[in-house]
């Protein structure tokens, strides 16, 4: 829960830095297949999320890690093929994601082998 908490605020604070239009403000047609947020598009929310999960995940049951990085990867395109994304937001969601789970690990595991 810590690496898609942390995920979460910093694509908040990155989208804000970035200011990405989506591609519903920039593009009148294709309509989104979903209501678009307000916020900036890059980097994506939902792939920085999926991908910290997934690296979390995969960490704790090594042998499911494909499986839980191709639902990864499936939100990310779900986002693209929706219209509010653009596949480059999905790129730099995903690497957020999946650095925000390795920094994290890599506290854990030393926090734990200090307090051993």
């Amino acid at each position: 829960m810590l690496a898609v908490a942390v995920a979460e605020l910093a694509t908040r604070g990155l989208k804000d830095v970035f200011d990405v239009e989506r591609p519903s403000s920039r593009y009148a047609e294709p309509k989104p297949l979903v209501p678009a947020p307000h916020d900036g598009a890059f980097p994506s929310g939902h792939a920085a999320t999926s991908f910290a999960a997934a690296t979390i995940l995969t960490a704790a049951r090594p042998r499911w890690g494909p499986l839980w990085f191709v639902l990864a990867l499936a939100v990310g395109f779900s986002r693209v093929y929706v219209g509010v994304h653009y596949p480059l937001d999905i790129v730099g969601g995903a690497v957020l994601g999946i650095a925000v789970a390795l920094a994290i690990g890599v506290v854990v595991c030393r926090w734990a082998s200090v307090s051993r």
